[in-house]
């Protein structure tokens, strides 16, 4: 596979480097771009980035690596990220994790065999103060329980 960005990203991509004093600096907005396009973030869709922007590769590679919002294997169609960290933790996030690990027969960075879900366990979301919470997609949800979560859940089919 040959990872292209399309015209239209090359458009979104260069209005990102226009907001930056250099263009190292608009390798996070750079990245989102290509894994909206790809899915994922692949050792090619990294050396295209860092063609696009002209920096070095493994300018690109630490952004990927550091950050849990980019993926660098395909992930499932909605993706659960579900955070344990102390506040969480505290107010029953492991337990949540555990119960969608369990609801969708995955373990961490799992997905189904249709592809439909993907469950990942992250650390802090930055939602301490409303814990335990998880992340689906870009969508946020916070104050839960293991009800609420079923219910989320089961809103998604």
């Amino acid at each position: 596979m040959d990872f292209k960005f399309t015209e239209e990203n090359l458009q979104r991509i260069e209005a990102a480097r226009k907001k930056y004093p250099t263009a190292l600096a608009a390798v996070m907005d750079t990245v989102y771009i290509a894994q909206e396009q790809n899915g994922y973030i692949s050792d090619e869709v990294m050396s295209e980035i860092a063609d696009v922007l002209g920096i070095d590769k493994v300018n690109v590679l630490s952004v990927v690596t550091f950050y849990t919002m980019y993926h660098t294997k395909p992930m499932g169609k909605k993706h659960i990220q579900v955070c344990t960290n102390v506040s969480c933790m505290l107010r029953g996030g492991q337990e949540l994790y555990e119960m969608v690990c369990e609801r969708y027969g995955v373990s961490n960075m799992g997905v189904t065999e249709d592809g439909k879900v993907s469950v990942e366990e992250v650390e802090c979301m930055g939602a301490c103060g409303y814990a335990p919470m998880i992340a689906i997609n870009e969508d946020f949800y916070e104050n839960l329980t293991k009800e609420k979560v079923n219910e989320i859940l089961d809103a998604l089919q």
